[in-house]
């Protein structure tokens, strides 16, 4: 597991005397490290849950929405390119990346990119991300209660 995980994200997120263990929960596959769901499958990739963004806080492949796409994003919609105010320039397309606002840099959501992070910063128009889990979704309220 800890391979997987250093492959996809390009670091180590716990040592090997941690309990990790696979389970589904809301109908999906999730990889609970110590207990907590810290990430999850999708389309056969580890990505973080929200829950796993705010307990291990990385600081690669992230994209700042502006104020105004707040609500859109945490309602599930995709995240077009005029609402994003900033990016990891080393996003390529279909990375796993994670959104924050731009005024508290909380995690908002998870979604793979359609575009790179440059043309997610300098397009005005268009889909940039697809939002997979977001806070609010199921997912999100059944992990959420120790947050």
């Amino acid at each position: 597991m800890q391979d997987k995980l250093r492959e996809n994200f390009n670091s180590v997120f716990f040592d090997s005397k941690a309990s990790v263990e696979i389970g589904e929960l809301s109908g999906k596959k999730l990889v609970f490290i110590n207990g907590e769901p810290d990430f999850m499958y999708e389309n056969e990739k580890i990505i973080f849950t929200i829950r796993g963004l705010n307990k291990y806080r990385p600081k690669e492949k992230f994209v700042v929405v502006d104020m105004g796409a707040v609500k859109f994003v945490t309602s599930g919609a995709d995240i077009m390119a005029p609402g994003i105010v900033d990016a990891d320039k080393n996003i390529v397309k279909d990375d796993q990346v994670w959104i924050c606002d731009e005024t508290h840099n909380k995690p908002l959501a998870i979604g793979f990119a359609f575009i790179n992070g440059e043309e997610m910063i300098e397009k005005n128009k268009g889909k940039a991300i697809k939002n997979i889990h977001y806070v609010g979704d199921e997912l999100w309220t059944l992990t959420a209660k120790s947050l």
